[in-house]
């Protein structure tokens, strides 16, 4: 049976049933489409909603789909958004139409979400050495000529694992050499020779193609703009030694990839300045925390705080949950705990309080700690916080808020929801 379009894919997300698996959803809609509650245009505060719910602005969304698609053309860099962030097909098909080459992503479930759904660009960020994944790999790629994947390589014993599982393949695998972004960082080959060692074992076989070097700045030790500058300053060195070399013969284009959400403008500076080579450069952005941006990690360290005149990304997350318990004046409880919020890298942190359809600032409320289903709430004598009041809480680390809920209501400013977005994690 052939595979269906991405966008009979796509489609046939919305005539998936609501049921018991997505939590927050209004219990009568059991039953219903996913295609026909988002008809029903119902309001997440009076529509039946139960909480805990996470709820995606989709004027927000909007906002940074556009901002990074316009910042991405004003540098001349081609993008590809980290997918790991969302997992969201609908979020991936979004992306590609505003002009991204394609969709990051980290192991091989991934791509094969991104496969089903369509994507046929894919920048794997990780040495792929499992041969079961690297088969299916090289069956995708044998089978559609317009599949690309292009995966990190970082090691010889890394290559020779792939060059094994990918014995009889007719398309070579295209793979970039990871450059590590210092010692004690993350993946990644730590010198320059051993960069040309790796890139020597890619060129002894006949299964993989050597096609740029790639990286990530955000694991600079003691990241600082000086250091991440020169991080990449030595990327691009990389790629023009290996290009004089002549490791990049016979290519229609070289890869010259990095780009997290923290750094992304100190990559367009410095590749803006990649020399001329002997093929055309595709100078490859990876940002992805940006579609829904945060409250926390990410909206301290956006570049766009350093470079205001480019604009700024929204905080599009908002997770509601109910006020449970006030034991006292100067602590509450509401229902929405580790299952439902990231904490990897910061609390919630209290925005708002809705009771008797009025919203008003959270004033006074702080969470200070989150049990498996429950926020610890610090309130002070400013607080006006009963039980019953629904709190709207910003989230840090998109990274992981995705992954916790796999029906997203997507919310205009008044609380209609307008579409739901499905994830895959």
């Amino acid at each position: 049976m052939a595979r269906d379009t991405g966008s009979e894919a796509l489609a046939r997300l919305a005539e998936e049933r609501v049921d018991h698996r997505f939590k927050g959803l209004p219990p009568d809609a059991d039953g219903l489409t996913v295609g026909e509650l988002a008809a029903q245009r119902r309001n997440l505060f009076t529509g039946g909603f139960t909480t805990p719910v996470l709820a995606l602005s989709a004027e927000r969304l909007e906002h940074n789909l556009a901002l990074m698609e316009t910042y991405a053309v004003r540098h001349g860099l081609a993008f590809a958004p980290h997918g790991k962030t969302s997992m969201a097909p609908r979020l991936f098909r979004q992306q590609i139409d505003r002009g991204a080459w394609g969709i990051t992503l980290a192991v091989p479930h991934q791509v094969r979400v991104a496969r089903e759904f369509g994507v046929q660009r894919v920048f794997l960020a990780n040495e792929l050495v499992d041969p079961a994944a690297l088969r299916w790999i090289s069956a995708e790629l044998d089978a559609d000529p317009g599949f690309r994947l292009v995966c990190y390589v970082d090691s010889v014993r890394g290559v020779e694992l792939m060059d094994a599982a990918l014995a009889g393949a007719r398309r070579p695998l295209d793979v970039v050499v990871e450059l590590a972004a210092g010692e004690g960082a993350r993946t990644g080959v730590r010198t320059e020779g051993e960069c040309a060692a790796v890139a020597d074992a890619v060129a002894a076989t006949r299964t993989l193609r050597l096609v740029g070097v790639a990286g990530y700045e955000g694991e600079v030790p003691r990241a600082d703009p000086e250091r991440v500058h020169a991080w990449l300053r030595r990327l691009v060195a990389l790629a023009v030694a290996f290009d004089e070399a002549g490791r990049f013969a016979g290519l229609d284009e070289i890869v010259v990839s990095a780009g997290g959400s923290a750094w992304f403008d100190a990559v367009a500076d410095v590749f803006a300045q990649i020399p001329e080579m002997s093929a055309p450069v595709l100078k490859l952005l990876r940002s992805g925390a940006y579609v829904s941006h945060d409250d926390g990690h990410y909206r301290k360290l956006t570049p766009f705080n350093r470079v205001p005149e480019e604009g700024a990304l929204e905080p599009a997350f908002r997770l509601w949950a109910q006020v449970v318990s006030r034991p006292s004046a100067e602590q509450a409880f509401v229902n929405a705990g580790k299952r439902d919020a990231a904490h990897d890298l910061d609390l919630p942190f209290a925005q708002v309080v809705r009771r008797d359809g009025t919203e008003r600032p959270a004033t006074g409320v702080s969470v200070t700690a989150l049990s498996d289903q429950h926020a610890w709430l610090r309130t002070t004598d400013e607080a006006d916080l009963e039980v019953g009041d629904w709190v709207g809480m910003g989230l840090s680390h998109p990274c992981t808020s995705f992954d916790k809920w796999q029906l997203i209501p997507l919310a205009e400013a008044d609380g209609t929801v307008v579409d739901y977005i499905r994830t895959f994690f």
